[in-house]
């Protein structure tokens, strides 16, 4: 029997060019890059050379801090480059793939005979553990501490987020597979929206055998995996949990112990007000994005491509490559050459308005295409109890961004950073009339309490 939570907080954004449940051929270029600032938290240490040969499943870098955590290659081929940045940095390791693939195989095992620690071994050997966050500082997990409880959120309710229930046709088994297997390490829960059918689903296929499972009834950001953990189980000072809050993380989890290979392989939304064809496409983790945004949109107009959802997602070009975490490609007019007469003190009937300063919101529910600008400098913080609005945590947001910006370490503790990460604060930096970015705030202040703490 799944616990239902109400939560009275939050905000849907509706959006035009949402993607349509069918799926378009994709036929690669080849050319795949994994990029080390997808694993937040992990400085990489480079374990492949120019010209080498690897195998899918083959290690490009791994965690320096901790070696035994390994990022597996998406594809088999040639290690193209290691491209570097200021101070060495590692941006990206490339790899021109194979005409035909070849997979390392790390056998298939039947997780039922397994215990936490043999998952989690087979989970470093491949080189997916990585893929999986905790909080507290909202970082990818290393195997040292082991965790109170394991999150996992099958919700995606940002604007204009894939939806997981599409995705997860004909791979049942495999989000089967992966729960299980995460039960091992410790107790799991998995979140789930207010739609009965995936409910039905989820029940059809076991998997509250192996997990609780919590229906969230309420808006975005109803599915961040931070929101779930504070209304079911809060992060103290000293405890871990481990959180998934991509649920394809699940699948390639899945996969390696039912086929016992690494298949990186997601349900991508390519979507947006400029995308001519909305729809779902297959690629692969680190794909480059140049074949499937070719003829997708308009290219005489200014827009901005977006590795990810609108809110939380990273500024990208057709070079870039698809995210390791990466559920959509979003595609939304830049915004640069718009020339509004008399600017903010038209009526505007087709923007959109948390606070109905338009006159939009008598038009009922309606989709928005909305730009990229911010509509406004950065000023000083009011406390207008605007973050409150739609933050449905137990904390006080407005309060908690003081005391990272002041640097005021014990009256952040307090104040539950902890359980916290960027992405919760994203629709309150959307809604917030200082324009400050608050997502880098929150960031920048876990990093530093994280180098406190070690």
């Amino acid at each position: 029997m799944a616990n239902v939570i109400k939560l009275h907080k939050g905000l849907d954004i509706n959006l035009k060019g949402r993607a349509e449940e069918k799926k378009i051929q994709l036929k690669s270029n080849g050319k795949y890059a994994l990029v080390p600032d997808d694993f937040e938290g992990v400085t990489p240490k480079v374990v492949v050379r120019e010209g080498d040969k690897v195998k899918a499943g083959d290690a490009l870098f791994v965690n320096k801090q901790y070696p035994e955590v390994k990022f597996a290659s998406p594809v088999s081929g040639t290690v193209s480059a290691v491209v570097r940045g200021e101070r060495r940095k590692v941006l990206c390791v490339k790899v021109d793939a194979d005409a035909q693939q070849s997979f390392v195989d790390f056998g298939k095992k039947d997780v039922a005979k397994l215990d936490g620690k043999a998952v989690i071994d087979a989970l470093l050997e491949a080189g997916l553990f990585g893929y999986i966050d905790q909080l507290p500082y909202a970082v990818s997990t290393n195997p040292s501490v082991m965790p109170k409880a394991i999150f996992v959120s099958a919700l995606r309710d940002k604007p204009l987020a894939a939806d997981f229930q599409y995705e997860v046709k004909g791979q049942e088994q495999d989000f089967v597979t992966g729960i299980q297997a995460l039960s091992k390490i410790a107790k799991t829960y998995v979140g789930l929206g207010i739609q009965p059918d995936f409910q039905t689903v989820i029940r059809d296929l076991g998997i509250d055998n192996y997990a609780e499972l919590n229906i969230f009834d309420g808006k975005c950001p109803a599915g961040n995996v931070g929101v779930q953990v504070n209304n079911v189980d809060p992060v103290n000072k000293g405890e871990v949990v481990w959180t998934i809050g991509d649920p394809s993380v699940v699948l390639f989890i899945g996969r390696l112990f039912n086929t016992g290979k690494v298949n990186l392989t997601r349900t991508v939304a390519l979507c947006g007000s400029e995308v001519k064809s909305p729809a779902y496409v297959d690629m692969l983790v680190g794909e480059e994005l140049s074949t499937l945004l070719s003829n997708s949109y308009d290219a005489s107009k200014s827009v901005r491509i977006i590795n990810g959802n609108v809110l939380t997602g990273k500024p990208t070009t057709k070079d870039g490559y698809l995210g390791a975490h990466t559920s959509e490609i979003t595609v939304i007019p830049e915004g640069d050459q718009a020339d509004e007469f008399l600017g903010w003190i038209l009526p505007r009937f087709k923007q959109f308005s948390v606070n109905r300063s338009y006159f939009s919101w008598l038009c009922g529910k309606k989709d928005y295409a909305l730009d990229a600008r911010v509509k406004g400098g950065e000023r000083h913080m009011i406390m207008s109890g605007e973050y409150d609005k739609v933050l449905p945590m137990d904390i006080y947001g407005e309060y908690l961004i003081k005391a990272i910006i002041a640097g005021d370490i014990d009256r952040q503790e307090a104040l539950g950073i902890y359980e916290v990460s960027p992405e919760d604060f994203a629709l309150a930096e959307f809604v917030d009339s200082s324009k400050l970015e608050l997502q880098r705030i929150v960031r920048e202040g876990l990093n530093i309490l994280r180098k406190e703490n070690a």
